[in-house]
């Protein structure tokens, strides 16, 4: 991550707006973009580019259409490194009743589009110093999820059909699901069942992890799909991704664990 790249992203107003469009949907096409700036076809995409180029947004393709998605890692990323972990309480705090206070008055027509589909997909991309075999263990390892992953410990043997849950101190499990494919080193995927405060009821759905080289790092993928649209629980697991991941990343870059738990 470049912050330099990350401020001159953010600094531009149509930039930030393509965001919040992608927070209130995310999995956007170019046309549905279009439809919310006041601008060319062609400025768009000259936007999309450098949000791209920051890492602030992902695309993948879907038959003749890319859609683009919000990556949020960037800016926690920054968050981690300029903010005190003795104010980060307080700020996240500010920064969701300001956040809150300004959507009320975005149109509702937005919003609305926000709630149609019963389905949400998230994905995220981050860029590691490390390796594949690192990776994959930092993954699945309980002594080192501990130290990113709100401490918790992931047990499981990693055998496509068994379970996997990631338990804190006192053995309950925050998340479990089952083991839909493993490939080790390369691919991860898993049904994904939150059980904390609140989650009762919440939908299973289905997250991918999967690892590429590149060059001496590695990318990381994360594809989080079939979440509940609109629901509270969804706006937490998005924040939560982006607070582990830039946890995963320090961990492995520095060998030193970032407190995700403020």
């Amino acid at each position: 991550m470049d912050p330099e790249q990350v401020f001159k992203a953010l600094g531009d107003k149509s930039r930030r707006r393509l965001l919040d469009l992608l927070f209130l949907k995310d999995g956007r096409s170019l046309t549905e973009l279009e439809a919310g700036l006041p601008m060319t076809r062609f400025g768009v995409m000259k936007h999309l580019r450098v949000l791209e180029s920051a890492g602030l947004i992902t695309t993948k393709k879907r038959g003749r259409e890319t859609l683009h998605y919000l990556n949020a890692i960037p800016i926690q990323q920054v968050y981690d490194r300029w903010v005190s972990k003795y104010s980060k309480g307080w700020a996240r705090s500010l920064t969701e009743l300001k956040y809150d206070l300004e959507e009320r008055t975005m149109e509702d027509n937005e919003m609305a589009e926000a709630q149609t589909a019963d389905t949400t997909t998230h994905v995220y991309q981050i860029y590691i110093r490390t390796t594949p075999e690192k990776l994959w263990q930092a993954l699945t390892v309980g002594d080192l999820t501990e130290k990113y992953y709100y401490g918790t410990r992931v047990d499981s043997d990693w055998k496509e059909g068994s379970g996997y849950a990631y338990r804190g101190a006192d053995g309950e499990a925050l998340v479990d699901g089952s083991i839909i494919e493993s490939e080790e080193n390369k691919r991860l995927v898993t049904t994904f069942n939150p059980h904390w405060q609140g989650a009762d009821g919440y939908p299973e759905s289905t997250v991918t992890f999967e690892i590429e080289p590149v060059g001496k790092i590695c990318k990381l993928t994360l594809t989080h799909e079939k979440m509940a649209a609109g629901h509270e629980i969804t706006q937490g697991i998005f924040r939560g991704w982006s607070e582990i991941l830039s946890g995963l990343k320090t961990l492995l870059e520095t060998g030193e664990a970032l407190n995700t738990s403020a």
